[in-house]
């Protein structure tokens, strides 16, 4: 029988995916992995990562993380932040098929056998499971074009905060792009913060996470995310979703879970940096 993996992020150790997917005894031409974002950066191995879930091939649906499009945008400017481990893969032999293929993941995915709606991050408040698909497409085909560039170059910035059917262009990009890969807390209104980083619970006044809000549109849909290291349990059940980034780079377990039994699976990482 198919065994179906979602698995938080990886963020460079790629020794702790390989040891993870022998404690699975993944077998690619039967069980399918889904990597939920954050491949690269941080950690001690971020180009033999990226190859390694490349030889996946079919077998790993590979989502993409804010580190991720980091990459790609500092790849293209040439502007690295002090803390990237990102300079193996841009001085690469082969940089440009990685990059060329990191491109062409998605930000967004349902899995068709438990419905389950794999992302980085989260999803906007306002959106309903079809429409976080389909504007994860419209950024996935804005990226897989011949000339990504208007996107990667207007990638960073925290404006628009809030969702519009009317935006257009790079606003409305970046407003899709932070929704699926950088939130965590959300005000009252459904708009965008940034700034809180910790455990969700005590928060400063007005603020919840994104998964907590009364009105979210995706809340009948089990949704799995990485992205936010700090959350401090896996489970919400009462928000039907599960939070698999359990801080791998920094000393914590890099964790699966398979969707149709719902074990959760987690090996421990090297200390953290």
């Amino acid at each position: 029988m198919t065994r179906i993996f979602a698995v938080g992020d990886l963020q460079g150790e790629r020794r702790a995916f390989a040891a993870l997917l022998d404690q699975l005894d993944f077998d690619p031409g039967a069980d399918r992995l889904i990597l939920l974002g954050d491949l690269v950066n941080r950690g001690h191995d971020s180009l033999g990562t990226l190859r390694a879930v490349r030889a996946l091939g079919a077998a790993a649906t590979v989502l993409l993380g804010n580190h991720d499009l980091h990459l790609l945008a500092a790849a293209r400017s040439g502007r690295l932040n002090r803390k990237d481990s990102l300079h193996d893969i841009l001085d690469a032999h082969d940089r440009e098929d990685l990059l060329c293929w990191l491109r062409h993941q998605r930000l967004a995915y349902r899995e068709p056998i438990t419905g389950t709606l794999c992302v980085h991050a989260g999803v906007a408040v306002d959106w309903t499971v079809d429409d976080a698909l389909r504007h994860a497409a419209e950024v996935e085909a804005a990226l897989r074009s011949d000339d990504p560039g208007t996107l990667l170059d207007a990638l960073y910035g925290n404006e628009p905060d809030v969702w519009s059917d009317q935006l257009v262009g790079v606003a409305r990009w970046r407003y899709i792009v932070n929704a699926f890969t950088r939130q965590r807390m959300v005000y009252a209104d459904g708009r965008l913060e940034f700034r809180h980083k910790l455990a969700p619970y005590p928060a400063p006044d007005g603020l919840l996470p994104w998964f907590a809000h009364p009105a979210r549109a995706s809340r009948d849909t089990p949704i799995v995310f990485g992205h936010w290291s700090t959350l401090g349990k896996i489970d919400w059940p009462e928000a039907s979703v599960r939070g698999l980034d359990t801080g791998c780079v920094w000393g914590g377990p890099l964790t699966a879970i398979e969707l149709i039994s719902g074990e959760v699976v987690q090996t421990p990482c090297r200390a953290g940096h």
